[in-house]
């Protein structure tokens, strides 16, 4: 059984982390690496890492900057080490054919539930690590997840990349992929209850095996992740 997140100090980059390109961090409770230039991040062979932010963040620039996913895909992809990568553009690429005549908001539901089921059944077929885009600011989602995870042996891993609002919405602008203002503004504030949550000990639940906070400067510097016994 995993300890409780509030038993595990929250560690902030200057405690103990060199500013090294180089360095490797296996992540274990909460660690804040906010403004530090971390090489690499290593995770068990079989583990699953959400990538989680607010919309614009960065999260499918990560993933390809990562593993090389590529923003026209329609599948998932195969990544270093074994890891499949799921990003929820793969599932709208996929339906965009028959659906894009509509406006977006009336077949994002459908996205959504293609994209979770591809994690479904990755997480119950595929032997390798499992990667996942997901903005992580709904409760019930993280929740499934983890439980999916679990079910399958797998620890869960969360990487949380906090990007100002201002910075996440110049990038929606920047991709020509914008979310309405209310429902931006609604995922923002829920996006900072759960850095609140993590910050103070008391979330998410059920806890992950880790959480790891990034901004754009680590984001930046982060050249691997690595999946190895």
């Amino acid at each position: 059984m995993n300890p409780p997140l509030d038993s595990i100090p929250l560690y902030p980059p200057e405690s103990f982390l060199p500013e090294s390109d180089s360095f490797v961090v296996t992540p274990r409770g909460v660690v804040d690496l906010r403004g530090s230039r971390i090489g690499e991040l290593r995770y068990p062979p079989t583990a699953t890492v959400i990538f989680a932010g607010i919309p614009g963040a960065g999260k499918s620039t990560a993933l390809r900057k990562l593993f090389g996913s590529e923003p026209d895909a329609e599948t998932a992809l195969s990544g270093p080490g074994g890891a499949l990568v799921l990003d929820s553009i793969q599932a709208r690429n996929s339906w965009r054919h028959r659906l894009a005549w509509l406006p977006y908001p009336l077949w994002r539901p459908v996205v959504h539930l293609v994209h979770f089921r591809r994690i479904w059944i990755a997480l119950r077929d595929h032997t390798g690590p499992v990667v996942v885009h997901d903005c992580g600011t709904v409760a019930f989602t993280r929740q499934m997840l983890t439980r999916w995870a679990a079910r399958r042996g797998r620890e869960l891993h969360m990487v949380l990349l906090d990007v100002p609002a201002a910075i996440a919405r110049d990038g929606q602008y920047a991709r020509g992929r914008r979310v309405g203002r209310a429902s931006f503004n609604w995922h923002v504030r829920r996006w900072r209850r759960l850095l609140d949550r993590v910050e103070s000990g008391t979330g998410p639940r059920p806890q992950p095996e880790s959480v790891v906070i990034l901004d754009r400067t680590g984001i930046d510097h982060l050249h691997e992740i690595r999946f190895a016994p």
